[in-house]
């Protein structure tokens, strides 16, 4: 039942957490904002209180329990359709579970009683108990549930579209276009770099990958995804009839009131084309080399190499390892008006001012290593190749390095010092490398720790067994990231750059040109101080605070 009435300033003057001074100042600015904001918001705005303090007070005074949502299995279908969601939001409330006796309500404001009073009223066949939750939880809850209803909303559209007109109708306001827009927004919403839609036996699943990881977003009958297919497919400019092969386009939406590039990608499966679209903020083209997570002796040590005044500067990593995003920075470090670079990439990902950007297409002959050709007869200063695939465009690379360029490219490999047997087992002659060569950097991507929800942990003996030559003292603290709604729960948010840098000085040109092994090469280099594994630079940022243990294990290797 809802508890009596009491006021929740006096509440808070009684714990000590706020003075009287304080509470009319709170009130005077609720009266300022037109009592939109809660006068709880204000307090906790105001730094006067936290929420958790807030609700450990509030539960001890009215005498109710807490509950963690994420504890437990809400039915959201149920919620979308059996309560109206504004007496939901008046109330800040959610039913989170109901049994024979009860409905059990979920809310951040007990306080209010006349909302609460109206969705109890709502709910009449059962009597309610309230527990108390946190209301960024609620609104998580609640951003679903909109969700759920405007897709609902949608797909109608789309069913009923395509009863009476087919794919007939493509301009920008027809209900299979807004159901694209709704899942990119969504999808950019979440920081998703990548949207994957994939069609099964009978029906199709969108996933959203978040910091890495890929999150299923929304399950809808495979009658819509025909339609969503080909809409995509004509966005890109691509063949919507030819289902077969694999095809490769691009377009561009506007989310958000900001321009976002998509890169399309289609791969015929069993059940239809597996679709894929890389989301490019063109925002982040402008980063600087400072804000990718270099740790500072290797940013030093990049800064060296990208100020060479000719030879090859190599990034090696995995797809999703941020290959490009370290190159584009580069570049916007070191282009200027008195430079030409010129730039062969597949796809071109974003578009950079002052740079001349080739886009590589192979069906019509234009390859790497023919546009590295023609690059050196126009006469550029620096020279970014997407990719080495093969050994026509390495030898292009390291011959355009040897002439006096300075060259960009990337190869995939494990680590750094793995970049060197790759290039020779691709054909290219030892002293080539040797002479061409100026450094390699190795890189990953790991999940950052959650700011709002970090805390220290400890670790166990398992992972301090794999880390204790990194350290200086067992004894230093680590952290973790609990969970909670602004990380969606994950413990993690956003990411990060862990590198490894190998620098080639004269005795190590010399090394590669008589072909040592790659163990000789890493325990010169690690003895001169040439190269650290980047295990190391991983538990550094763990160290920091920025990311956990866990999360570097689980992408590096130990040697």
């Amino acid at each position: 039942m809802i508890q009596r009435k009491v006021r929740l300033g006096d509440i808070l003057i009684k714990n000590d957490f706020i003075t009287k001074d304080q509470l009319n100042e709170a009130l005077k600015k609720q009266k300022e904002l037109n009592y939109t904001k809660k006068l709880g918001e204000i307090f906790i705005a105001e730094g006067y209180v936290t929420q958790r303090d807030l609700l450990k007070t509030l539960s001890k005074q009215l005498d109710i329990d807490f509950v963690d949502l994420y504890g437990e299995n809400i039915n959201f279908n149920a919620i979308a359709t059996k309560y109206p969601l504004h007496i939901l939001q008046a109330a800040q409330a959610i039913p989170f579970k109901e049994d024979e006796d009860f409905v059990y309500i979920a809310t951040s404001d007990p306080l209010n009683y006349d909302a609460l009073e109206a969705l109890e009223r709502t709910i009449s066949i059962k009597p309610v108990k309230i527990y108390l939750a946190y209301s960024d939880d609620i609104h998580v809850i609640f951003h679903r549930i909109k969700i759920l209803q405007t897709t609902r909303e949608i797909i109608s559209e789309v069913k009923k579209e395509l009863t009476t007109q087919g794919l007939k109708k493509e301009d920008e306001n027809s209900a299979i276009m807004k159901l694209i827009l709704f899942i990119a927004k969504e999808a950019i919403n979440k920081r998703a770099s990548d949207i994957h839609i994939e069609p099964d036996e009978k029906e199709m699943i969108v996933r959203s990958r978040i910091d890495g990881i890929l999150h299923e977003n929304f399950v809808f009958d495979s009658e819509i995804y025909n339609a969503l297919s080909s809409r995509i497919k004509l966005l890109g400019n691509l063949d919507i009839s030819e289902k077969r092969i694999p095809q490769d386009g691009r377009f561009s939406l506007v989310i958000n009131e900001k321009n976002y590039d998509f890169r399309l990608s289609t791969t015929p499966t069993i059940f239809g084309e597996s679709i894929v679209m890389r989301i490019l903020d063109r925002d982040k083209v402008l980063l600087k080399l400072e804000d990718l997570g270099f740790e500072d002796e290797n940013l030093d040590n990049f800064m060296d190499f990208i100020h060479s005044p000719n030879g090859i500067v190599l990034i090696t990593g995995p797809t999703g390892s941020g290959k490009t995003t370290t190159l584009y920075a580069a570049l916007n470090e070191i282009k200027n008006i008195s430079n030409k670079v010129m730039t062969a990439e597949d796809p071109v990902e974003y578009r950079l001012p002052l740079v001349q950007q080739i886009q590589i297409n192979e069906k019509t002959g234009l390859t790497f290593s023919l546009a590295v050709r023609s690059f050196l007869r126009q006469d550029p200063d620096i020279i970014l190749i997407g990719e080495v695939r093969d050994f026509e465009t390495l030898n292009s690379a390291s011959q355009a390095a040897l002439t006096g360029h300075l060259v960009f490219t990337t190869l995939h490999t494990n680590d750094a010092p793995g970049a060197i047997p790759r290039m020779i087992q691709m054909g290219l002659k030892p002293y080539l490398i040797a002479d061409a060569l100026v450094g390699i950097v190795g890189q990953r991507l790991v999940r950052k720790i959650c700011p709002y929800c970090k805390n220290e942990i400890k670790l166990t003996k398992a992972q301090l067994s794999k880390i204790e030559k990194y350290l200086s003292n067992p004894e230093i603290k680590f952290y973790t990231g609990q969970g909670c709604s602004k990380c969606d729960f994950t413990g993690y948010f956003n990411r990060t750059m862990i590198s490894e840098i190998l620098t080639i000085d004269t005795v190590l040109a010399k090394m590669i040109s008589e072909n040592a092994n790659k163990i000789a090469i890493i325990e010169y280099a690690e003895s001169n101080g040439l190269y650290k594994p980047m295990i190391a630079d991983g538990i550094k940022k763990a160290l920091k605070g920025i990311t956990t243990v866990e999360e570097v294990l689980r992408i590096t290797k130990d040697r």
